[in-house]
């Protein structure tokens, strides 16, 4: 090939990268653009849906998550308390208790089941509507029984004098809460789904995410979880691995 065909052929390769460079650069432009207009990037919309939507009734059993292991919280207690009152940190039994009131009775029950939830379970009537009326009254029990909590560990120290009515009443939360939690999840939680048009129960996934917000900032969930975790810390909790069950005698 002759130097001027040499100098052609370079001339038409450099156009043909050239023009797809610009191709490349204003496919980026329409993409940042349109990002721009979206507010939100590429990325973060393909995770959002990777993510999918927390329904209402999702939401509000993953809120009796934190709470069941705020109860397991009170279980170790309860027998720690009975083996030797010492090895429970009052700390840790004060801060279950306030976790237990602020996420569970200040909110979950106060703000979204007992205005949203029973009224409309009630409403529909059939054999649920009954349930209400006696969940209201264990929880109404259960803020008794926090308050007891919250007063009995303000002290440095757990003493023999209190440790059986402590450890007494933390069973009885525990075994109430255990059997309006799961009547909630199988029972009322279904009921009250269905009772709701489907447009309607979308928005109120939306309106409990709204208050959830309202009363904690954008992370209350997470940041029950964090707390629920550093409590088990406390009393050497986090580490499941040793609530395995052993093997079953042999028959």
């Amino acid at each position: 090939m002759n130097s001027q065909n040499t100098r052609r052929a370079f001339i038409q390769a450099s156009a043909t990268i050239g023009t797809g460079l610009f191709l490349f650069a204003c496919g980026r432009s329409d993409n940042t653009q349109s990002g721009k207009q979206t507010g939100e990037s590429g990325p973060k919309k393909d995770e959002k849906e990777e993510e999918g939507e927390v329904t209402a009734t999702e939401d509000l059993m993953r809120e009796h998550g934190v709470l069941r292991r705020a109860l397991l919280v009170y279980t170790a207690a309860a027998n720690k308390l009975r083996a030797n009152p010492a090895s429970v940190p009052p700390e840790a039994a004060q801060k279950t208790a306030k976790l237990f009131r602020a996420f569970g009775e200040d909110y979950h029950e106060k703000k979204l089941e007992e205005p949203y939830i029973f009224p409309a379970v009630k409403k529909a009537g059939g054999p649920t509507a009954g349930y209400p009326d006696i969940l209201v009254v264990q929880h109404d029990r259960g803020r008794e029984i926090t308050d007891y909590i919250l007063s009995v560990t303000q002290g440095a120290k757990l003493g023999a004098a209190n440790a059986e009515p402590l450890a007494r009443a933390m069973e009885s939360l525990v075994l109430m809460y255990q059997n309006h939690a799961a009547r909630e999840d199988t029972i009322v939680f279904p009921a009250w789904k269905k009772a709701l048009p489907e447009k309607e129960f979308h928005e109120m996934g939306e309106k409990f995410e709204e208050i959830e917000h309202q009363q904690f900032g954008e992370d209350g969930f997470e940041t029950a979880v964090k707390q629920i975790g550093e409590i088990e810390g406390m009393l050497g909790l986090t580490d499941i691995s040793q609530f395995t069950a052993p093997s079953p005698p042999k028959a």
